[in-house]
């Protein structure tokens, strides 16, 4: 019998700088959601949310935007990338029709708990993987990318419902 012996000769690779190391990477497009506040009172009371996006891409007109958005705002996300896009989108958190229900002895809706969980799903919906878990996420994916929904929503101060669908071309 032969011995075999295992090749312990190391590939050849480039020395890495300190750039290199520590640098931006050469594309990164990092969402959160973040801060949330409850305003309104009574019938009118809802929640927003802090959606702060940091982008090398250039694709986007903005490399750093922060806007507010409400959950309802999240919905019209997803509805228009399921009808405009060739993306796999992923569920939003519930509705929570339960917890709008009188007289729960909590805040519904409004509790604390309840909003750092429905803050969490949101979050997760945008960064969420897709398309048979190949690491593409929802806004990084480049079919989304160029949807005009998904910049209006990152980026813009409001969301125009009324828009006309198109893509984003890159400059």
């Amino acid at each position: 019998m032969a011995e075999t012996i295992a090749d312990t000769r190391r590939l050849y690779t480039k020395p890495q700088n300190l750039n290199d190391a520590y640098g931006p990477p050469s594309n990164f497009l990092e969402i959160d959601v973040s801060n949330p506040e409850t305003v309104g009172v009574g019938r009118g009371r809802y929640t927003t949310y802090e959606v702060r996006l940091k982008t090398n891409l250039p694709i986007f007109k903005l490399k750093e935007s922060s806007v507010r958005r409400r959950y309802s705002d999240f919905e019209w996300l997803r509805a228009e990338l399921e009808r405009e896009s060739k993306v796999v989108v992923p569920p939003l958190p519930g509705k929570a029709l339960f917890r709008q229900l009188p007289f729960r002895g909590d805040d519904g809706i409004f509790d604390d708990s309840f909003i750092e969980e429905r803050r969490q799903g949101l979050e997760q919906f945008l960064n969420k993987l897709v398309i048979h878990n190949a690491g593409f996420r929802v806004a990084g994916h480049p079919l989304a990318q160029n949807e005009r929904c998904l910049h209006m929503f990152l980026q813009d101060e409001s969301v125009d419902k009324n828009y006309t669908p198109s893509k984003i071309r890159q400059a």
